[in-house]
């Protein structure tokens, strides 16, 4: 067992139920390519970082999809809210003997294997490391412990996020990496022209 950790969160790509706030502009069948790109990204990345690599599904553990099991290790996100299921996942990684834990959402066209690789550096001098999001949240957290406050008592996809679980830290040391965009409305893919083929056909 490799003593890092990197957990992905992903959603199910099924139509309607991702990207819903970006389809309310380019509609529910564009929405779902970006998704499936940006899912893309993700994995191609994760692929290159030093750790045991796992993938929490949302709704169902799909067994051929392009988390392919020589990379991955597949599990279900299980909790009512985003906090529960997050931290649900992080003590089960402590529990089975990993010493860092680094979690990342799977819609950032921006996020590279140097940006995690650092993260898990980071974590050899500090005992918590966030990538901030432009939005006010984050799109990455890393811990060598357990901390359950920080999964409790948040507005989850809200800009407070980040501000909020840096309050619950204020007496430990936290790094903080480049701020990234996370992309969730028309406004936040805007930038990318590799993704103007899937809704400006």
């Amino acid at each position: 067992m490799n003593d890092n950790a990197l957990i992905v969160f992903t959603r199910n790509p099924e139509l309607g139920k991702c990207k819903t706030r970006l389809a309310k502009t380019i509609g529910n069948s564009a929405a779902l390519d970006i998704y499936k790109y940006l899912l893309k990204h993700t994995a191609e990345i994760s692929k290159q970082i030093e750790a045991d690599r796992y993938v929490f599904y949302s709704e169902d553990i799909i067994e051929n999809d392009i988390w392919d099991k020589k990379y991955f290790k597949k599990q279900l996100q299980s909790g009512d809210d985003l906090g529960k299921r997050m931290l649900n996942a992080f003590k089960y990684l402590f529990e089975i003997g990993h010493s860092k834990v680094i979690i990342i959402g799977s819609d950032l066209l921006d996020l590279t294997k140097d940006i995690i690789d650092q993260a898990i550096d980071e974590l050899d001098h500090n005992e918590f490391v966030f990538g901030p999001a432009q939005d006010g949240g984050y799109y990455l957290l890393g811990l060598k412990s357990l901390n359950e406050q920080l999964f409790q008592n948040k507005n989850w996809g809200t800009n407070t996020v980040l501000k909020a679980s840096l309050k619950d830290l204020s007496n430990s040391k936290v790094s903080l990496l480049k701020e990234l965009n996370d992309i969730d409305t028309f406004e936040d893919i805007k930038p990318y022209d590799e993704l103007k083929q899937f809704y400006n056909s």
